[in-house]
């Protein structure tokens, strides 16, 4: 399954009562920024790995040569964007299918360094001040910043980036982004941010990694419409050329404003990035084969058990790297849409949960490869251990008690283990007492629910490469007299009927930052449980994970931190949201070999650095040329 991350969002607020309102805020943080420190970089907890006359960051090889070309297919998503197809140029609103690599186009305030967990480093902005209440950050940009025509970025750019985004983009985009009260230019080189008091601690970080657009360009031009025209960036790359639905090229920027800052030396390298659009996975394999794109990252089990036995691997001309993940792999399963009826009872999805066979599918199906996924933060140390709650988390937890599961004050619930046979009896028999304590008993055959229905589930997909997962699975709910099917639909209907939860099982992965904090609220807070767009697909609205969230977002160490995504994780488990899949601790990959890359890969990279610090080896595409 591919991987969600990397989540890029801008804000700002504007209007006529609030701009009338933004006096007073401005002159406090004014005041309140004579005490700050001016510092080049942040980060959640203020440390810094990198001091202010840092070089380069130490994981990129600052010698790597330009040029050349790096092709790949989408492994990563955010917004409206999909795996399969793109039909517009804005990837930061709800409408359309945004193209991917969009973001490479325009430079955010900071950028983060992929060996500290959240630390990020001046791009556009050299330098901000932090006023001791931390409700003000105030940005000095660079004066060489500047858009692909020659114009200047200003103050006056981000200002209005952050406005349009809070007011008009993605929905994801306003939620994450509404404890940002303004923000404003005092001159073209200063930006003044204000949040909110109780502001989530990522919020002034993730307002820093997003894009700023040209105030100038949208002037005459709606920010919130599909397009195809190309908007006018500030980034190491621009859009070249694309064809709707099949590809789209970056070109480097030659003369990038950006290209000697400390934070990019070394990154940025190829001439060319193009990404390639599959509708089938298998065909996209395919095309991999036959050099249709350079660089692949394996994520089905079976293509990487069986089908990497073709000549160019054989003779050399495609390297295979298994690479460690260390990072958190997230959560990935069969969420269950519980704003249905039919699946408010836990026993209900407990029933569904104890119905699917991980042992036997991963050993029949994937190969064994994988591991059973039981926490949205697997692979971490923000996982709830395997016994009841430290004191630490019972203090957050307690004031629930008697609202909640009595089980979340024991040892976290743990997807069962079968006995590998594809048809476990003791479970499918366990399975069916819970759905007959839920009111849901078999009448002829068929199992019926409450109001008289029989029990129906429909999966939605949009990969023809998953079937084979389901179809065990299937048989099993059969046997509990579930009728269940399988809808395959194309990616975009896939993308509406998520977007409109109008589905009752669908599979989703998403991975957790290594700090988590605002971007809680789009998976799993009441706030978006029926925001049209939203992660949250299970419709999860639970005050006491709300209320976890809040401290998830307010903790002020990662001790703090940590307890706190403890407790969620509890109280998350114990909510039957998701029928756990798998993951796997680490990156499969195949490259046609002309690509160099640093030889220890930074841990908070997104994926593994690439495109973004692998580069180009000219002696090894010659070769390549001459072996065809």
């Amino acid at each position: 399954m591919t991987q969600m991350s990397r989540r890029h969002v801008l804000v700002l607020g504007v209007g006529g009562a609030l701009a009338a309102s933004l006096g007073a805020p401005l002159l406090r943080s004014a005041r309140a920024s004579e005490a700050a420190t001016e510092a080049h970089g942040m980060s959640a907890f203020g440390d810094l790995r990198y001091p202010a006359d840092f070089h380069h960051f130490d994981y990129v090889n600052v010698d790597a040569p330009k040029g050349g070309t790096f092709s790949l297919i989408p492994s990563v998503r955010a917004y409206n964007q999909s795996y399969q197809t793109f039909n517009s140029l804005n990837a930061f609103i709800l409408k359309g299918d945004g193209a991917q690599g969009m973001d490479m186009t325009f430079s955010p305030l900071m950028v983060r360094a992929s060996d500290e967990p959240d630390a990020m480093y001046g791009l556009a902005a050299k330098s901000v001040q932090i006023s001791p209440d931390k409700l003000v950050y105030r940005f000095t940009m660079r004066p060489e910043a500047k858009f692909h025509d020659g114009t200047r970025l200003t103050a006056h750019d981000a200002a209005f980036s952050l406005t349009t985004l809070k007011t008009k983009g993605h929905p994801l985009i306003i939620v994450q982004m509404r404890d940002m009260v303004s923000a404003e230019a005092i001159d073209d080189a200063t930006l003044v941010v204000t949040f909110a008091k109780g502001r989530a601690r990522d919020v002034p970080l993730y307002v820093a990694s997003l894009p700023i657009f040209s105030k100038a360009y949208y002037a005459s031009r709606p920010f919130d419409e599909s397009s195809l025209d190309i908007p006018l960036g500030s980034g190491p790359y621009k859009v070249g050329r694309f064809e709707v639905n099949r590809y789209i090229e970056f070109e480097r920027v030659k003369d990038w404003w950006a290209a000697d800052l400390p934070p990019c030396r070394g990154s940025y390298n190829f001439d060319v990035v193009r990404y390639e659009f599959y509708r089938d996975r298998d065909v996209a394999f395919e095309g991999f084969t036959g050099k249709s794109y350079l660089y692949r990252e394996e994520f089905t089990s079976r293509i990487w058990a069986t089908r990497y036995d073709f000549p160019a691997v054989k003779d050399g001309r495609v390297k295979m790297e298994v690479v460690p993940d260390d990072t958190p792999s997230g959560a990935q399963g069969w969420f269950i849409n519980t704003r249905r009826d039919k699946f408010k009872d836990p026993r209900v999805r407990e029933a569904l949960i104890n119905a699917f066979d991980f042992e036997w599918t991963n050993k029949t199906i994937m190969y064994g490869a994988y591991a059973r996924t039981v926490s949205p933060f697997q692979n971490s140390d923000l996982m709830a251990g395997n016994a009841p709650p430290s004191p630490e988390e019972l203090k957050l937890l307690e004031p629930f008690r008697g609202q909640i599961p009595d089980e979340v004050f024991a040892a976290p619930f743990m997807p069962p283990t079968s006995d590998g046979s594809g048809q476990d009896r003791s479970l499918l028999r366990k399975a069916q007492q819970l759905l007959n304590e839920a009111g849901v008993p078999i009448k002829d055959g068929k199992r019926v629910l409450p109001n008289g229905e029989v029990f129906k589930i429909e999966f939605l997909l949009d990969e023809p490469s998953f079937q084979p997962h389901h179809a065990p699975y299937i048989k099993n709910l059969g046997t509990l007299g579930i009728e269940a099917s399988v809808r395959l639909v194309d990616a975009v209907q896939h993308k509406a009927r998520q977007e409109d939860f109008d589905f009752d099982l669908t599979i989703q992965r998403f991975s957790m930052s290594a700090t988590p904090g605002d971007a809680m609220r789009a998976f799993f807070s009441s706030q978006v449980a029926n925001t049209k767009g939203s992660y949250n697909l299970a419709g999860v609205a639970s005050p006491a994970i709300d209320a976890m969230i809040d401290k998830i977002m307010a903790a002020d160490s990662r001790e703090e931190l940590t307890v706190a995504c403890r407790a969620f994780d509890r109280l998350f488990r114990a909510g039957r949201y998701w029928i756990p899949q798998w993951y796997n601790k680490t990156h499969r990959l195949a490259y046609w070999d002309q690509f160099g890359h640093p030889q220890k890969l930074p841990r908070y990279a997104n994926g593994v650095g690439a495109p973004d610090i692998w580069w180009h080896e000219p002696a090894k595409a010659a070769k390549l040329e001459q072996a065809k």
